[in-house]
């Protein structure tokens, strides 16, 4: 690793400086023939990072952690986390690092990190590589996210590195360079209360407040004000992810934020043919990380965060334990008021509609979706024709039309919003067929489907001419479709 100094990029070392107790101070393995397959040029000027200069070689380098600024200290971060509910006390970054943070134009410290740089301590008899199409899948899911407004880690460039990269056959191996308002996971504080040491423990969560929730700064009891933020956050994304019908396919503690960003986009997928069952992992064989699952396991995944605080919370464990209880109890509520406001807007519904006429005819569709296997996008974009006058496009959707046609009979009479819909009710989501033939494209060398998958699902909501292919489902459903984690 060298010193970049052509480059007007300043890179802070806070975590690593703050809690050294987490880090591995390392080295991203050299690229023999960069290639940068694709660049985040607006979420470059939000860094206040030049596009032109990240193009440059030396930019290149930067992308790939061969050349830092001056200052910077690269570290491999240390986690712990349970994965399918077996704990690993040592996780970490197999095959990362954390090039360093930088102020945005907003002022926002946001962290610039590395995946697929090489083997790490961490890398547990991995080779620390990453092939080109996991991380394009990375890059393309997480800006739909962000397009969506929902909350998720960045993906700043992909960079080919030349090198190959063994899984079932030889691949192209690459870089993705990620932004996140930090890497800090439920994981993060799994490890740290594993060592025992109550003051890393207590300066994990001072850090985790200053950099997320500094409003628990000022609580009674900080550690608990950070708690209750987290499961608020959580709350709110997983519910989000529901409404658009994402599924995360890996909610292992080590991929919950303690922002409340989602992270590692592996097993992803968006759900088509509705079915609260519908697992797209190809390891997840029991279901555990089912679409419909999501919210139980965010639960479950804050109890150990609950768990990792309890030193933190009071000085009697008894007393800490109500503490946690009573806290975590609050995230079933806040789940639930996040999921009726946001199937209140996606169905248009006027805003002083009695919950007792809201909760029936939200359960009522969902059952017709379901037994129908209709495709979640496609309907809720097409009730705002629906809203409009013309019910064909959505009530063609079902088998059952006596069914359907009772249902938006009672939802017109409520009056519903076509404008308010199609705010929220996106055309284009990153469809299962759709990515994996840019992903194939791009591994062979041809970008132009990733290009133009990325022009319709970063700007989701406006339906545009000669997009159709992009808005539609695949061919008989996706219910066979599997998704790999990448590593």
């Amino acid at each position: 690793m060298t010193v970049a100094p052509h480059l007007s990029v300043r890179l802070g070392n806070r975590f690593a400086r703050e809690l050294p107790e987490l880090t591995v101070p390392w080295q991203a393995d050299e690229a023999p023939a960069p290639q940068l397959l694709v660049l985040n040029e607006p979420l470059a000027g939000e860094l206040g990072l030049d596009p032109a200069q990240l193009r440059t070689p030396e930019g290149v380098r930067l992308l790939l952690g061969n050349d830092v600024p001056d200052g910077a200290t690269p570290v491999a971060q240390a986690y712990a986390g349970h994965q399918f509910g077996g704990f690993v006390p040592r996780l970490g970054d197999g095959r990362a690092l954390l090039l360093g943070e930088l102020v945005d134009a907003d002022g926002r410290l946001r962290d610039l990190h590395l995946k697929g740089s090489g083997r790490t301590p961490f890398a547990r008899g991995g080779d620390g590589l990453a092939a080109v199409g996991p991380m394009l899948r990375e890059y393309v899911v997480s800006e739909a996210m962000h397009a969506l407004g929902i909350p998720t880690t960045r993906s700043l460039a992909v960079v080919a590195t030349g090198r190959p990269v063994r899984r079932e056959t030889l691949l192209p191996g690459a870089v993705l360079t990620r932004v996140a308002s930090s890497h800090l996971r439920v994981g993060s504080f799994q490890y740290a209360r594993a060592t025992g040491d109550v003051d890393l423990l207590r300066r994990l969560a001072d850090h985790a407040i200053a950099r997320h929730h500094p409003a628990a700064a000022d609580a009674e009891r900080p550690a608990l004000a950070l708690f209750e933020a987290v499961v608020t956050a959580q709350a709110e994304l997983v519910a989000r992810w529901m409404l658009v019908g994402f599924v995360h396919g890996v909610m292992n503690t080590d991929n919950m934020t303690i922002s409340g960003e989602t992270i590692d986009f592996g097993p992803c997928a968006f759900m088509e043919a509705y079915d609260p069952a519908t697992v797209y992992s190809s390891i997840d064989t029991g279901g555990r990380y089912a679409y419909g699952n999501q919210p139980v396991v965010a639960e479950w995944d804050l109890a150990r965060l609950a768990e990792a605080l309890l030193p933190l919370l009071a000085d009697e464990q008894e007393q800490a334990v109500e503490l946690a209880v009573a806290a975590l109890d609050g995230f079933r509520p806040q789940y639930g008021a996040a999921w009726t406001a946001g199937m209140r807007a996606k169905l248009g519904l006027p805003a002083g509609l009695d919950d007792g006429v809201v909760g029936p005819l939200v359960d009522d569709l969902l059952t017709l979706l379901q037994a129908d296997h209709v495709d979640l996008t496609s309907f809720s974009r097409a009730l705002g024709t629906a809203a409009r006058g013309d019910a064909e496009p959505a009530r063609l959707l079902f088998l059952d039309l006596a069914g359907i046609d009772g249902w938006l009979a009672r939802w017109r009479a409520v009056g519903p919003d076509a404008e308010a819909m199609d705010r929220v009710n996106p055309v284009y989501v990153p469809r299962n067929l759709l990515v994996e033939e840019a992903l194939t494209a791009a591994t062979a060398g041809d970008l132009d489907p990733l290009h133009r998958l990325l022009d319709a699902v970063t700007s989701p909501y406006t339906e545009r001419p000669g997009l159709a292919r992009y808005a539609a489902p695949a061919p008989g459903g996706s219910a066979a479709y599997r998704t790999f984690c990448g590593t």
